[in-house]
């Protein structure tokens, strides 16, 4: 049985939740508990704070976790990154008040200024790199009000949007990082536990592989068959079938989301007719 780590609530649970749920694992009915086994694949899930998910996992806790790559940067835990999973995505960034915008020109700015923040170790790993010194201010929660309120010159905290420093007055200065979802692993995991992790990454891989894509049929005339090809994008190729009907195939490709409209207008133009859209839920490469 693989015990896996997600954080307790969020924007981050969330996400994973929904991933998990994709991937056939599934919980019982009910209330949820700290501590759960799915019904249909051998994982128990154990629901946590996100910055006590690195340690559980580096101290055999846990075998595996799901958790923002910027937490387990900041705590150093001695686990791994297995794979990335392109949600949840933010930045870590330094941000100082609107109105100190126009006298902002580079990093030196920040020397001997106060900066308050929720990631020390990452914040103090930049300054050291970029050779600024600075005092840190270490907040847990509400960051953004530090400057406002008089308790630092300048703040480092996780962006999304932008619409919280916005609303605080703050200007983002300076990207230190992007962070995104990451399973992390503990690095003495048994055979069987290994076996079973990797058919986790194999049911994610065919979740995320359909993620935003779509499966397209179409009729074409043959004499207009060559065009349609150039037009469509596959996996490998597009698959093309004679129809009943004599001078006629059908095509079947997989196309992306963002160029849907451009494609399919392009399809109708070139002579395709009856273009069915199905969407995909798995796909195994």
């Amino acid at each position: 049985m693989l015990r896996i780590a997600v954080q307790s609530k969020g924007r981050l649970f969330e996400e994973t939740m929904d991933l998990l749920k994709e991937a056939g694992i599934k919980l019982p009915a009910g209330k949820r508990t700290l501590f759960v086994a799915s019904t249909t694949f051998p994982v128990e899930l154990l629901f946590l704070r996100d910055d006590d998910i690195p340690q559980a996992v580096a101290d055999g806790v846990t075998d595996v976790g799901i958790i923002g790559e910027n937490e387990f940067v900041e705590k150093k835990q001695n686990s791994e990154i297995i794979r990335r999973l392109g949600f949840s995505k933010c930045r870590l960034s330094l941000a100082i008040p609107k109105e100190k915008e126009e006298e902002y020109q580079n990093l030196s700015w920040f020397a001997r200024k106060k900066i308050a923040t929720s990631y020390p170790v990452i914040l103090s790993d930049f300054l050291k790199k970029n050779a600024i010194k600075a005092e840190i201010h270490l907040i847990r929660g509400s960051v953004e009000i530090a400057p406002a309120i008089g308790l630092a010159d300048a703040v480092f905290d996780i962006v999304s949007s932008g619409s919280t420093l916005v609303s605080n007055h703050l200007k983002e200065v300076e990207t230190v990082m992007h962070s995104e979802a990451v399973l992390i692993g503990n690095r003495n995991l048994n055979k069987e536990k290994r076996e079973t992790l990797r058919e986790l990454i194999f049911r994610i891989n065919a979740v995320q592989a359909a993620e935003d894509k779509k499966y397209i049929l179409l009729n074409v005339p043959n004499d207009k068959l060559a065009r349609i090809l150039s037009i469509l994008p596959g996996i490998k190729s597009p698959t093309v079938l004679p129809l009943a009907q004599e001078g006629w195939s059908s095509v079947h490709s997989v196309i992306e989301e963002k160029y849907f409209w451009e494609i399919i207008g392009k399809l109708k133009t070139g002579g395709a007719e009856g273009i069915l859209i199905i969407p995909i839920e798995k796909m195994i490469l």
